[in-house]
């Protein structure tokens, strides 16, 4: 079973979905207003992509923290922090799939992975 990670609201997110939902791969979506990524999670993930790519510096969120807040994510554990306290901040979607994690919407990594 694919499980998909973020916000409905999400330009991105909406790619993903669609994508999915036009090649007819059933997925399970997990909100992350409704229920946020956990420690365990994060964790899991970070087994197959690194931290740095985990943490979404692009968005709004990463760029209303302080810069001594943005200086101080230097590893898994303070990625991790910072991460947990705004899962807005966490690159999106995140599919988990039989062959392994996808970050982002990128077309041909989804065929290769689900298709």
């Amino acid at each position: 079973m694919v499980h998909v990670y973020g916000i409905k609201n999400c330009n991105t997110v909406k790619k993903a979905l669609d994508w999915l939902d036009h090649n007819k791969v059933a997925y399970t979506f997990h909100d992350f207003k409704k229920e946020p990524a956990t420690e365990e999670k994060l964790l899991e993930w970070q087994k197959e992509v690194s931290w740095e790519v985990l943490v979404n510096k692009k968005g709004t969120t990463w760029r209303k923290l302080t810069d001594p807040e943005k200086a101080a994510v230097v590893d898994p554990s303070s990625a991790n922090h910072v991460l947990l306290a705004n899962n807005s901040m966490i690159k999106r979607p995140v599919i988990e799939t039989a062959k392994g994690i996808i970050l982002g919407f990128d077309e041909s990594e989804y065929t290769k992975k689900l298709g």
